[in-house]
């Protein structure tokens, strides 16, 4: 195959990245091809999987599509995506930025940025920790589905970390919604005493959340409200972004 023909081959699929279906004279129309070339090529687009016929005639993108971009989504290493967002994130903030993702009924911490500052809170790559405790842990929690949320809650044998760590599950129920509802979970001294942190979720192409992204630090650091404000608003951003370069989409469910 030629690369004109492989140009025009793409200037084919190219459209239907606007429009559902696609009839034989409307490729021509907005390709120029000569028919015979446009319904050789829409032909051999077919015969490989990438377009399929539609009961009208027609032609519609084809299946081989869906297996590309499934076999993409799944070798996206969320760690080489959110790095470069992770490291600006810390510039910003000053404070070490964590990911995590889930591994059954732990958080594991899969990818960090270190603080600058002297006063810091060490997290190991490779810790985990349970998903009931402290903010990037809990942000998994938050946004997995309700039946296997609430069949985690039930099971769980919560117990206390550190001085802050949420036991009570009625409570932990009313820290989930509120995680939901406001794309943002904060801990303070719950896997640790007088550390803090906040976290957002990362999603998926499915509009699923992958992974948990993390601002942490000592809670002296975590107190004022503006300042808090600010952070919580730059967590969620970076979270976004990360989730934007994975697939996602606004509006996704």
């Amino acid at each position: 195959m030629s690369n004109k023909t492989v140009l025009k081959s793409m200037e084919i699929i190219k459209l239907f990245f606007q429009h559902e279906e696609l009839t034989l004279q409307q490729i021509v129309k907005q390709t120029n091809l000569p028919k015979t070339s446009a319904h050789r090529m829409a032909e051999s687009l077919e015969e490989m999987g990438f377009l399929q016929k539609t009961n009208e005639g027609g032609y519609k993108l084809g299946l081989m599509f869906l297996q590309l971009g499934t076999l993409v989504a799944d070798r996206l290493d969320i760690r080489q995506l959110a790095y470069p967002v992770m490291k600006q994130l810390k510039e910003e903030t000053g404070e070490a930025a964590n990911l995590v993702i889930r591994d059954g009924d732990e958080a594991v911490y899969i990818e960090k940025v270190d603080t600058s500052e002297r006063v810091r809170v060490y997290t190991q790559i490779g810790r985990r920790a349970p998903l009931y405790g402290g903010a990037c842990p809990r942000i998994l929690l938050a946004f997995m589905p309700e039946n296997e949320r609430e069949r985690f809650i039930d099971a769980a044998d919560i117990q206390a970390y550190a001085s802050g760590t949420v036991t009570d599950k009625t409570r932990l129920r009313e820290i989930l919604q509120f995680s939901r509802e406001h794309g943002y979970s904060i801990s303070h001294s719950e896997l640790e005493d007088y550390s803090s942190a906040i976290a957002a979720p990362i999603m998926n192409h499915k509009g699923e959340v992958i992974a948990g992204l993390s601002l942490v630090g000592p809670e002296i650091r975590f107190q004022d409200e503006q300042h808090l404000q600010v952070l919580i608003k730059k967590i969620k951003n970076a979270a976004k972004e990360i989730s934007i370069l994975s697939g996602w989409k606004e509006g996704a469910e």
